[in-house]
């Protein structure tokens, strides 16, 4: 079968993690993925050890970069930048994340690879955007996290910001672009004009804000931090049972009625003090403590399975290791082993999204830095191994 990207050629120049994820997310699709990367150095994330593989690779790199062809170019070198140009000329979509300016003073900007290919997608993705007084910050996901916001509603209430435990802005971001440039795409195909799509961490991670930020704009109202717990609903938090925590939520009557139930107090749902959700969330403190008792008295998964049969959201809060192990995820794929060339047999996250026509796929494990170079260039470009040896030998690859 085919997929459903298969017939897009995707340029990667991005490092870390925003770029990748969204150009991993069109290998998966089945674009045809080429990462460039500097020549003996590569993308940051290569570095970012431990943990490592079997080879001694830092696994961060394996996280968003399979089902992609490796190059390496020099882009700071006339050749190399020929060489981008005539990739670019056969490509359909380009995405960058270097500081704003960089590829315009390489003279790669967009407008000038535009004129090689008019159809070309130029997606940049930058820290703060590509204009206004931000614009030469350097932008990491972390101190993004503590910028948009979202530390400052992360944590307990008595205790400090804290951040995601993953760089969550980063792939906030990359999913925004991934969506970005399908809507260019689609656009394409109406106007058959390629296009510049810009955006910024600093801006995904604060359209990330959804609610709390709708809190403040309309409501006035500033969020502060909430542990596990919702400032909205309540019950809506992790809860301790007698061996572990779980998660559990009630979001409408008829849930709070079916959790009184399973907890064995039917008598709360008839309660005036807890009669709708606004009642809860202003007894919060005590309904928490009632609910808390409750819980103490089993373990987590006999809970869990209690409130799952009864048709209540709620689940165990899994370490890592529970999450891949749990028969769920296995039933579902999101285990997949792929062969590395140098670390092995290695497993890898699952696609999470499933198409029932065109299935997408893990093809290939990321690649070593430069792994496929004399590949791309002989078999896009037409140069010989001769020629790819003389621009090794000349730092250009």
């Amino acid at each position: 079968m085919t997929q459903p990207l298969g017939d897009l050629r995707i340029i990667d120049l991005s490092r870390i993690v925003a770029g990748p994820l969204a150009t991993q997310i069109f290998g998966d699709y089945g674009a045809e993925v080429i990462k460039i990367e500097q020549p003996g150095v590569g993308d940051d994330c290569r570095q970012w050890a431990p943990p490592v593989a079997p080879d001694g690779q830092a696994t961060y790199f394996f996280a968003v970069n399979r089902n992609k062809k490796g190059v390496t170019l020099n882009l700071k070198h006339p050749e190399g930048q020929a060489i981008l140009k005539a990739l670019v000329a056969r490509a359909d979509v380009l995405v960058e994340n270097f500081k704003p300016g960089t590829m315009e003073e390489l003279g790669l900007g967009d407008e000038t690879l535009r004129a090689v290919n008019p159809r070309l997608i130029y997606c940049a993705i930058s820290g703060f955007g590509a204009t206004g007084p931000y614009r030469e910050r350097a932008g990491y996901d972390a101190m993004l996290q503590g910028f948009t916001g979202l530390m400052s509603i992360t944590g307990e209430p008595d205790g400090p910001p804290v951040k995601a435990g993953v760089a969550l802005i980063d792939v906030i971001t990359a999913l925004f672009a991934h969506g970005a440039i399908l809507a260019a795409l689609h656009a394409r195909e109406r106007t058959g004009q390629g296009q510049k799509v810009e955006l910024s961490l600093m801006e995904c991670g604060i359209a990330a804000l959804i609610n709390a930020a709708t809190g403040y704009l309309i409501g006035g109202e500033v969020q502060g931090r909430w542990g596990s717990a919702h400032p909205s609903l309540v019950p809506y938090q992790a809860f301790r049972a007698r061996d572990d925590y779980l998660m559990v939520g009630a979001g409408n009557e008829r849930l709070w009625r079916a959790f009184c139930r399973v907890l064995g107090a039917p008598e709360w749902a008839d309660d005036p003090r807890y009669d709708g959700n606004a009642r809860r969330v202003a007894h919060r403190e005590e309904l928490v403590r009632l609910i808390e008792e409750r819980l103490a008295g089993r373990d987590r998964d006999d809970w869990v399975a209690a409130f799952a049969a009864a048709g209540l959201p709620a689940g165990p809060i899994n370490d890592v290791a529970q999450v891949f192990e749990d028969p769920q995820v296995r039933h579902r794929g999101m285990v997949e082993e792929v062969e590395h060339p140098s670390a092995g047999r290695i497993r890898l996250v699952g696609i999470p999204v499933k198409f029932s026509g065109t299935p997408a796929t893990i093809r290939s494990a990321p690649p070593l830095l430069g792994e496929h170079t004399d590949e791309v260039l002989g078999t896009l470009l037409g140069y010989s191994a001769e020629t790819c040896a003389r621009l090794r030998a000349d730092g250009v690859i």
